[in-house]
Order: structure tokens, then C-alpha cells, then sequence
């Protein structure tokens, strides 16, 4: 695996390892997950760069949503279209309304949703069933942070529109709750919820709201691996991942959250898994 070099708007350079080069459902789960990662990293920059980013990987066509602060991609080739929601940008005043406004509201399905999730998917989505109304290729949808949160909603939303074709999977990564058990209950879809250690926004908004996960959750140790623990092995790793950074002046539950760490981890399983 070869990596690609992009400059990003910050300070850190944008360094890509996917390489598209047929349908991704015949990718490896691994593989895919590093995908929509490094996707939805890529969405948080501008579109100049994310289409520079996108077209390194395979994905020349792209195109920029933005309505009042809420923001999408549409990534394309010849054979799969992928839905790339940007997640929180702590100077953006949109953004922060959203996160902090966790009143539950009436979902267009059952149940209720959070109500600044669902203002922000509000705003995008005449945009999205527009652009999609006609798609026949496969459609994927991912997101990190707040783009986990608004993908969820816009997939589920896909499945009650006229979009020709509901989404192949959702990808989610570093994601709060969204929604109710009855609205996460209806809502169908194969669905990858990634979630790293100590990251405080995956237990966000608390379930005393009445707020639940759905999809399988894929859990990070604190070493970066992939395990699956129960809650009794989670919670004792989280304990120690929260020492250890501790140990490096950092604050763990924060830190977690990062987008390049949940790259940095899916590209040492997928260098793991072509050794094996």
C-alpha cells in the first residue's frame, strides 16, 4: 500500500492509502472500513482539496453540499456513489448549536430523533434526494463525529424517499446516538459503528435521554486493535486507556475521537490482515 500525499488547510498533511480500482463490495470489510474513514476525513476539508483528495483514490467526480453551515459530499467513479457527511468543526457556530441541542424530537419515521442531528440533515437533504433521485449505482453513506450522526439519519431517510437505490451500508465513525430505540429500530440498514476506546462523543447524548446506538459496533482497544469485548473487558480497557493518557498529558476521552487516530488504526489492521 502505497501512500498519497495531500496538503490539508490545517498543519497536518492529508496522507491516503486507499486505492479504488474496482466495485467496493468486493473489497475486504478491513479495507472498506479504511475507505470510509479516510473518506470522511477528506470531507472535512475544502472542495478543492477533498476533490484532489477524492480523485487520488479513485473518485474523480465530486461534488459540495452546503446549506447554512451543513455540509455534504458526493463522491463518484464509474460504478459507486458514496454520501460523505462533515462532521463538527469547533469554529463553526452551526455545528456547535447542533451537537449541544440534544432535545429529542418526532423522526419522519417512529419514534424521536435529536432534534440539532436531524435541523442539520433538515437543511441538506432536498439537496441530497435531488442529486440521488436518479442514482442506480450502489450507494454508500459514512461520517465521523457529527457526519456519523447526519449519515445515520440520511440513510435511514433513503429508504422512505424516491431514490431509486437504498444504501449498500453505512459507515460511522466516532458517532453520538441519534435516536430512540423505536426510531434506531425501524430504521434497516448494514450498519458499521466504529467506535475508539475512550471517545466521549460515541456516550453522547446519555441514555437516561433516551438515546441508543444501533449497527454493530467495532470497538478500538486502547493499543488501536480491533476486539471484541464485553462490558466488563471495555470497561476495564477504557480504565487503562484513560491512565495511559493520563501518562502523556492528554485527555483520553478526547483525544479518542480524532478521525486520523480511527485511520492510523484501520490502516494497521488492514497491513495486518495482507500479512496474514
Amino acid at each position: 500500500m502505497q501512500p498519497k500525499y495531500v496538503q490539508d488547510q490545517g498543519e497536518r498533511q492529508l496522507v491516503l492509502y486507499s486505492d479504488v480500482t474496482g466495485p467496493i463490495e468486493e473489497m475486504t470489510f478491513l479495507r472498506k472500513a479504511l475507505l470510509f474513514a479516510e473518506i470522511s476525513m477528506i470531507a472535512y476539508n475544502d472542495e478543492s482539496e477533498a476533490t484532489r483528495a477524492a480523485e487520488l483514490i479513485g473518485f474523480p467526480d465530486v461534488t459540495f453540499y452546503d446549506h447554512d453551515g451543513s455540509q455534504a459530499y458526493r463522491f463518484r467513479n464509474d460504478i459507486d456513489c458514496i454520501i460523505a457527511c462533515r462532521g463538527t468543526e469547533p469554529n463553526e457556530w452551526n455545528d456547535i448549536q447542533a451537537d449541544v441541542n440534544a432535545a429529542a424530537v418526532v423522526a419522519e419515521t417512529v419514534g424521536k430523533v435529536h432534534r440539532g442531528f436531524k435541523r442539520e440533515v433538515d437543511d441538506l437533504w432536498p439537496m441530497l434526494e435531488t442529486a440521488l433521485a436518479s442514482n442506480e449505482m450502489p450507494l454508500y453513506f459514512c461520517g465521523h463525529s457529527l457526519g456519523g450522526a447526519m449519515a445515520t439519519i440520511c440513510a435511514g431517510r433513503c429508504q422512505m424517499s424516491y431514490i431509486k437505490s437504498n444504501p449498500k451500508q453505512l459507515f460511522t465513525y466516532g458517532s453520538p446516538r441519534v435516536g430512540c430505540k423505536n426510531y434506531i429500530g425501524f430504521v434497516k440498514l448494514d450498519y458499521f459503528r466504529f467506535v475508539n476506546n475512550n471517545d466521549i462523543v460515541t456516550r453522547v447524548p446519555p441514555t437516561w435521554m433516551g438515546y441508543q446506538h444501533s449497527g454493530k459496533e467495532v470497538y478500538f482497544n486502547r493499543d488501536g486493535d480491533i476486539k471484541d469485548y464485553g462490558y466488563l473487558l471495555k470497561r476495564r480497557d477504557r480504565w487503562r486507556g484513560f491512565i495511559h493518557g493520563l501518562g502523556k498529558w492528554k485527555i483520553d476521552a478526547f483525544s479518542d475521537h480524532s478521525v486520523h487516530l480511527y485511520c492510523d488504526y484501520l490502516l494497521k489492521a488492514v497491513k495486518a490482515e495482507n500479512e496474514a
